[in-house]
């Protein structure tokens, strides 16, 4: 499975945000990177470098590659409904996305590690497919096996992340899937018009 496995806190310095999760360089170094530091003169984006970017972020931000996003952009063109709105929902389904949602894991990268390695059921069968497409009323839940992983304890204590859309039950550590987000609900700082535009040209 493809992923990207550079150097984070450059990506978090290039969009000046947190994407990976909070990041001390990105509070020492607040500037983008490069050779000449903050003393380096950087002109007036065109608009495209503004979309690029735009686009960019959500990508680094889901930890999706770029046939994988283009691929989900010719999704959401198809459906009803506003296309950029339509493309973040198609990310919050992801099954990855969903297990960080939940709180099973701190980052989506150690969420998308614990699908990778079979620790997570999808409708009481175990699903190893990081970008699997959730549907309303799909249960999401710890394999029996893993129930113990210490891990999965400790970042549930740390994030206890509560969405609209989810229902966690910490008991059985198990959740559902209510309904796909609407746009107000999803907290990603992503201006999502800036990609269809991009992808519009």
């Amino acid at each position: 499975m493809a992923k990207y496995i550079g150097p984070k806190s450059k990506i978090a310095r290039k969009f000046g945000e947190p994407i990976y999760g909070p990041d001390k360089y990105l509070e020492k170094k607040s500037y983008p990177p490069g050779q000449h530091g903050n003393n380096r003169r950087r002109g007036k984006k065109s608009e495209y470098a503004i979309q690029l970017m735009e686009k960019q972020k959500a990508k680094y931000t889901y930890g999706i590659l770029e046939r994988q996003f283009s691929n989900l952009f010719e999704k959401a063109s198809r459906k009803r409904g506003i296309t950029g709105v339509v493309l973040l929902q198609l990310c919050e389904s992801r099954l990855d996305n969903t297990v960080y949602r939940m709180g099973l894991s701190p980052t989506r990268a150690g969420a998308r590690q614990l699908v990778g390695h079979k620790h997570i059921t999808v409708n009481d069968g175990i699903v190893n497919i990081s970008s699997y497409h959730l549907r309303p009323g799909d249960r999401i839940g710890v394999r029996e096996k893993s129930k113990s992983n210490e891990t999965i304890h400790s970042s549930l204590a740390e994030n206890p992340n509560v969405y609209s859309w989810l229902e966690w039950d910490q008991t059985n550590l198990s959740g559902v899937f209510l309904n796909v987000p609407e746009r107000d609900e999803i907290p990603e700082p992503i201006k999502e018009q800036l990609i269809v535009e991009l992808y519009s040209k």
